[in-house]
């Protein structure tokens, strides 16, 4: 992997983590239409610069973290679920569903829900004052909906956001909800996947690591301010359209070029 293709991917990473559109699931796309090779040192990096977006959060919401300790016990929560079951299923989930068809069928069936879900959260007003307000059988249940996240091409943002409407929030609460919960969720999962790896850097790698985490925290703070103010005034239904037209160009530019689709 060239360092312009490091930093083509630490921009996607860092647009896509916290939208509804499966930040795993462009980085599959990008680096099968790119022919970089999923070699250890890619798989670390699409890994390790997901720091460099979690810190961008951090940046914008730390606020929120010295308001009251219950967000912290309520995000642990809400955690729980992908924890475990990402214990028990993500090496089988990352065996066989880690390809560009499953990611393309989950960009466009995720999409038809955001475009659902638009239309069910028009005009929901929340039953929560503030975010932080939020109980902890609610945060529980977004937390289990981000389960089907772990499958690429759903999109963690969207599971959560869609749980967080369904329990109770307005779009807004919903969206800064996700955002919150991705820090615990991004960290464990990226320690996690960290430390299974015994990949020594070079010092390519490591100034392409440098540079893709700067890169992604960059772009990542820009998505997030530009995401809620978007979201506020247009909604959902147009992340569904996205996800739609990419998930089929991607199926026509896979089977004109002749691209590996096949399951792992």
């Amino acid at each position: 992997m060239s360092l312009i293709q490091a930093i083509i991917i630490a921009i996607i990473e860092g647009l896509t983590e916290f939208l509804p559109v499966s930040s795993t699931g462009h980085m599959i796309l990008a680096t099968s239409l790119m022919e970089i090779g999923e070699d250890e040192f890619v798989k670390t990096f699409e890994i390790a610069i997901q720091i460099g977006a979690i810190l961008s959060v951090l940046t914008i919401y730390y606020k929120r973290f010295l308001v009251s300790y219950d967000i912290y016990l309520k995000l642990f929560v809400a955690f729980l679920p992908t924890g475990i079951v990402g214990i028990l299923a993500y090496k089988t989930i990352k065996t066989y569903l880690f390809n560009p068809l499953s990611v393309s069928l989950m960009l466009i069936f995720g999409g038809i829900a955001l475009i659902l879900l638009d239309k069910w959260s028009e005009k929901k007003s929340s039953k929560y004052l503030q975010v932080e307000h939020i109980s902890y059988k609610d945060a529980f249940k977004i937390g289990f909906i981000q389960c089907i996240s772990m499958v690429p091409g759903v999109s963690r943002a969207a599971a959560t956001i869609f749980g967080g409407v369904a329990v109770g929030f307005d779009r807004k609460q919903a969206a800064e909800f996700s955002f919150l919960l991705a820090i615990p969720t991004m960290f464990a999962a990226t320690g996690y996947d960290l430390l299974k790896s015994n990949i020594e850097f070079n010092q390519e790698q490591m100034i392409a690591l440098g540079v893709g985490l700067i890169v992604a925290f960059i772009s990542a703070l820009i998505a997030v301010k530009l995401f809620i103010a978007f979201l506020t005034k247009h909604g959902f239904k147009h992340f569904g359209y996205y996800r739609i037209a990419l998930g089929i160009a991607f199926l026509l530019i896979a089977h004109f070029m002749g691209l590996n689709m096949n399951l792992s």
